[in-house]
């Protein structure tokens, strides 16, 4: 779980950023066991969903979630 909550500081210190929020997001999906990225899929949605959508929806749809 250390990962997961590494990762969720990450994107919201990169959230300004849209190139480099989904470039951290793509990472973090790639890092994360199939549990985490569900937990993180939920959390970014609710935290980010309003800001991101479409790249949310890209980069989770791509992810084993």
């Amino acid at each position: 779980m250390l990962m997961l909550e590494y990762v969720k500081t990450i994107l919201k210190k990169v959230s300004f950023d849209r190139k480099l929020f989904e470039k951290e997001l793509i990472k973090a999906i790639k890092a994360l066991v199939k549990e985490e990225i569900r937990e993180l899929k939920e959390w970014c949605y609710k935290t980010f969903g309003h800001l991101y959508p479409k790249i949310l929806n890209r980069c989770f749809s791509t992810s084993i979630s």
